[in-house]
Parts: structure tokens; sequence; C-alpha cells
């Protein structure tokens, strides 16, 4: 049914708001016919430049074919034992390439599961299980899920938070360094103490939970130099430090893990979205001695590790290596950042240009003044460009920041093409 392209997206929205939760958002009044690297086409037939990627689970493009391959090799032997019941290979071995890639002079081992957020909440089971403390400290305008748990570590209240408390206790939260914003590094830390002083004795704390870049509040950049104090105070005392990568992972700020960048190792990740290329999977990878403090039988799920998106996974990482595609980031983002400048120079409301690697963003304000997000501004050029041809995002605490998460995959010559339709959308709306 899904590919008669005599549907129109007006006709499945209909069916949509009449058989789909409203809950369930949807940035774009579209359905999709068919995608492939960077393109998608909707059920009318019209190309769109994806500079979206399916929310950064696509950094190896749409339908790429190693991917596609290694799972259709998959679904021919198994497609599910559970891999507590019956174990199998794939899923031993991205263990072992996750243990590999991740940074730190320490054993690793590693942990698979579903989704991002089973991923976070698994992160939290070990921090406590390894230290037996029950607090959390996360930060401001972080975002780390949908389930109870991990919307109770989440900084951002709109629209994810409204009306689903209360939320797990012994959670709290400090706040994020934000220059644009006035949050000094200094002060950041100084908000950790405060909470010990005010909240929770630091010896009751399990774990402090970190976005290097965090990608719901705004693709702000965690700084080294808070980094660094923030691992100070953890081991001072005997806290552990959890990277949240599940966006900013899988290559997306230019090294396999953007916490490689830090100039400490965490000793906990999480990661998911592109690890599989487009099919779901995460988990959960760090030091040997705390992933191993559970139980036996503590951590699992039935459909946690599926040996399909294992495949997947195995080679999207196979497509990293053979297609330097971590130096594909890094150029990328060189590229996006400086023809973003171009544009901000033009356009008075764009107050910055910011990212890691190709994880990158605008903020919009009016006038330019940083103490006016503009919101408006931000949905209309969101909508204009998507008019023209272009999927983007927004995001930020205040809504005011349009994201760039086009596929690692994308050619010079379709990133301009998108570039040039979101100067334009700034031009016809402004």
């Amino acid at each position: 049914m899904q590919q008669d392209r005599h549907f129109t997206n007006a006709a499945l929205l209909t069916r949509r708001h009449a058989a789909v939760a409203r809950g369930v958002g949807q940035a774009h009044e579209l359905f999709i016919h068919k995608a492939r690297n960077a393109e998608l086409w909707d059920v009318e037939g019209r190309r769109f430049i994806d500079f979206a990627g399916g929310i950064a689970v696509l950094n190896t493009g749409h339908l790429h074919a190693g991917v596609i391959a290694a799972v259709k090799a998959q679904l021919d032997l198994y497609t599910h034992t559970c891999f507590q019941v019956v174990a199998y290979e794939p899923y031993v071995e991205v263990c072992e390439r996750l243990n590999t890639l991740a940074p730190g002079a320490f054993a690793k081992k590693s942990l698979l599961l579903t989704t991002g957020a089973e991923a976070v909440e698994n992160a939290i089971k070990i921090a406590r299980a390894y230290t037996k403390r029950p607090g959390v400290i996360a930060f401001t305008g972080g975002y780390h899920g949908r389930t109870n748990l991990t919307l109770g570590l989440t900084g951002k209240v709109a629209p994810y938070k409204i009306g689903f408390g209360p939320f797990p206790g012994e959670m709290y939260h400090a706040l994020f360094p934000n220059a644009l914003h006035g949050v000094s590094v200094e002060q950041a830390l100084h908000s950790v103490e405060l909470i010990f002083k005010n909240d929770i004795e630091p010896e009751r704390v399990a774990a402090f939970i970190v976005e290097p870049v965090q990608g719901e509040g705004g693709f702000y950049v965690a700084p080294p130099e808070f980094i660094s104090g923030l691992k100070a105070l953890a081991d001072r005392y005997g806290i552990l430090l959890i990277a949240d990568e599940v966006q900013t992972g899988a290559g997306r700020t230019g090294t396999w893990f953007a916490c490689e960048q830090w100039p400490v190792a965490p000793d906990l990740i999480t990661t998911a979205k592109s690890l599989a290329g487009g099919f779901p999977l995460s988990g959960v990878v760090g030091r040997a001695d705390v992933i191993d403090a559970p139980a036996a039988g503590g951590l699992g799920g039935t459909y946690a590790g599926s040996p399909v998106a294992c495949a997947a996974a195995l080679a999207v990482i196979d497509a990293f290596e053979q297609e330097n595609l971590l130096a594909r980031s890094q150029d990328m983002g060189a590229l996006l950042v400086s023809a973003l400048k171009a544009t901000a120079a033009k356009v008075p409301a764009i107050g910055d240009v910011r990212g890691l690697g190709a994880m990158v963003a605008i903020e919009l304000f009016e006038n330019g003044d940083v103490h006016r997000p503009d919101a408006a501004l931000t949905k209309k050029v969101v909508a204009e460009a998507a008019r023209r041809g272009l999927i983007l995002l927004s995001c930020g605490t205040y809504g005011n920041v349009i994201r760039i998460l086009v596929p690692l995959t994308a050619s010079d010559e379709l990133l301009h093409e998108g570039l040039a339709i979101l100067a334009d959308s700034f031009a016809a709306v402004g």
C-alpha cells in the first residue's frame, strides 16, 4: 500500500490524524515514497534534500549499499533468537568493535540494546549498581529520552515533559555552560557544587551525565575545560562520568565518539541513532569493571541487540573505515560553517553559527539581540525551506535553532544546493 504513488500528502495526513495518537509530532506534513543517500521523494513525486537525516540516524545516508547488503544477507540466516536465550556472533563483534572505538586507557565491555533512551536507562542502572548510590546529575538543556526515567534527566520541559510527571527522584540539574547566553564554565561547575550543598551530598551521587554537544538543547558544545572540571569533581567524590552520545556518536562530530575530543575519557558512553544506519540499535560501552557491576540477568531485553541491526552496524563501521567518513565529517563541518557564516553576514537574525564536525547549527534572534530568541522566524524559515525542497529541523530550549544533520555521504554539490535553498529561504521570509 505505501508504494501506491496515487496517494497525496493531504490524504495521508487525514488518515494519520484519524489513526495516530496526537502526541506523536511531525515536523513536516510530508509522506516519503523513496529515498537515496541524502535525497528523498514524497508520495507526490517531489524531491527533497535531506538535511535532517532522520534526526542524526542516517550518517551513512539512506539505503547505503553496504548496509542494505549486510541486512539482506542476515535475513536469510535468522532474524531473532533473543541474545539471552541463544546468542549470535554479530552481537559479540559489534561489542568488540565498540570497545576498540571507545576512548580510555582501560579494559572495556559493551551492552547492546534497541533505543537511545534504553541505553541511557541502562547506563544509569549500571552506574547505580557499581557505585551503590542513587543520585544522578544532568544539565540544563540536555535531552536524554522520552521514557519516565530519561525525561527526569532531560533538562527541557516543552514539549517532552508536559503532563507526564512525577518523574523519578534523586535526579538533579546543574547549569550547562553557554557563553552565548551568559553561563560561564565557572558558573556551571559552581552550580554542581551548589547541588552538593543544597540537594544531595556528593557521596550519594552515582553519576554525571552530559552530552558532548547538546542535541535538542541547541547544539551547544561542552567546553573542554568544563569536562575537565567535571571529571575532577567526579574523581574527588567517586562519581562516574557518562557521555550521552546518542546523537553525537557514529562519526557525526568528526571522531567516532565526540568524547574522543575531550581531555579526559568518560567511564560510560551511550550510543544509538546512526550506529546501525537506520535500524534500531543502541549500546552502552565503557569501563569493564563498571559495566560488569550488575548481576547476570540484570541487563538485556527481548529485542536488544537484534541480529539484523547488528549486521547493519558492522556494515556502518566498515563504511566509515572504507570511505574515510570521519575525515569527511570534518571537511563537511568546515564547509557548512563557512557557508552559514557567509549567510549570517547578510542575515542579522543569525546570531551564532556553531558546531563540532558536521553537527552544525545556527541560532536566530530578533534583530540579532541574543536576549530575544526568534522562534517564529525559525519556524518560518524551516517551512519555507521545505516548500523549496530542503528538509530541516529546529531545536533549542526556545525553539530558535536550526540544526543540520545531513548524511556524511552527501556530495559537496548537494550541500551547496541545500545551503543555497536555506539562504533563499531567509531572503523570502525576511
